[in-house]
């Protein structure tokens, strides 16, 4: 992308606007964070007898302290994209970051608010399946995902309002508005195999969620509820979104979509699939305490193939925006290259 600074009439657009947003995002971050150095210093509020978290002390500290950095994140990219020092971070510096935090937050931004509506309806979202080691208190998770609804909105419009002003001219117009690339073939021809990719687990994460327990450990299978079916279902929606979006890239047919849509679906997809497929093999190689706890080879799988679909996504992406800052319509009066 174009390194041009933001013009000044950009950069003081909506400042109250800003500057409220990013005092919500900071807040929104306390009551995490707080909670989590409890945690580390020894206090158990939150944390039930009997809960596996209890099991291994240091490691408790350990995987913490991370999330406690990562939390601590948002507050560096809210001030990122409310300052001027923030306009002349190089992009990549901050674009990584950004999907990062979209891929981890927008599927709980997605999952727990339809969790919360199934358990309106009378659906079972709060109870352990056939699990008889609770893992934290209720009234932990209400807290901790609501922080992080707050903490993706705010976030998502300061980057939309910030990403607006400095590339907004890159994805103006609509998908019939594409000329020609030199790299089309490529581009297609590496789409459909991330396309092809994300059938493996679209696939398995459909059947997961309309019942199946193929390729499930059996720790999986006895915790299985009807908040377990929606996140799988949700984990369905954004492989979905991904393959959408690289395909219509890809093959750019002469449609008067706005550009904005399948960017925004690649972006999201492919950020949801990479960051949770590597998270969750994280978390199945160092959590895991029984053998029933173990990962099966299919859920190892889908996580690598998860990791490798995102990667792919966002960087036949990044391909896409560098080819538009490149174009000489692509860029604005006076900017450089």
């Amino acid at each position: 992308m174009t390194q041009a600074p933001l013009a000044p009439s950009a950069a003081t657009r909506r400042p109250g606007t800003r500057i409220a947003l990013r005092a919500l995002a900071i807040a929104s971050t306390l009551p995490y964070i707080a909670l989590k150095a409890a945690w580390i210093f020894g206090s158990r509020i939150g944390i039930p007898d009997g809960s596996p978290l209890l099991d291994h002390r240091t490691t408790m500290i350990v995987a913490n302290g991370i999330t406690v950095l990562m939390d601590s994140a948002v507050v560096v990219i809210a001030l990122l994209l409310t300052q001027a020092w923030g306009r002349r971070v190089p992009t990549w510096l901050l674009v990584l970051p950004m999907w990062v935090a979209s891929g981890l937050l927008l599927p709980i931004m997605t999952g727990y608010p339809l969790q919360l509506v199934v358990g309106l309806v009378g659906g079972d979202v709060h109870g352990s399946g056939g699990s008889e080691r609770p893992f934290l208190d209720e009234w932990v998770f209400g807290v901790v995902y609501t922080g992080f609804i707050v903490q993706g909105l705010t976030l998502g419009t300061l980057f939309a309002l910030y990403a607006g002003d400095r590339w907004g001219h890159l994805w103006q117009g609509t998908l019939r508005d594409l000329p020609e690339s030199p790299t089309g073939p490529a581009l297609r021809i590496a789409a459909t195999a991330a396309s092809l990719l994300a059938l493996v687990p679209g696939t398995l994460h459909l059947l997961w969620a309309t019942g199946s327990t193929a390729g499930l450990n059996k720790s999986r299978i006895a915790e299985r509820n009807d908040g377990f079916y929606v996140l799988e279902a949700v984990d369905v929606l954004f492989a979905a979104a991904a393959v959408a979006g690289v395909l219509l890239l890809a093959f750019r047919r002469r449609s008067a979509l706005p550009l904005t849509v399948p960017l925004a679906l690649a972006w999201g997809g492919s950020g949801a699939m990479a960051c949770w497929g590597g998270w969750l093999s994280i978390a199945s190689l160092t959590e895991a305490r029984t053998i029933a706890e173990q990962p099966t080879a299919a859920m190892m799988l889908i996580y690598a193939v998860k990791m490798l679909v995102g990667t792919l996504v966002v960087t036949l992406g990044t391909y896409f925006f560098a080819e538009r800052a490149a174009a000489p319509a692509a860029r604005p009066a006076g900017s450089p290259t």
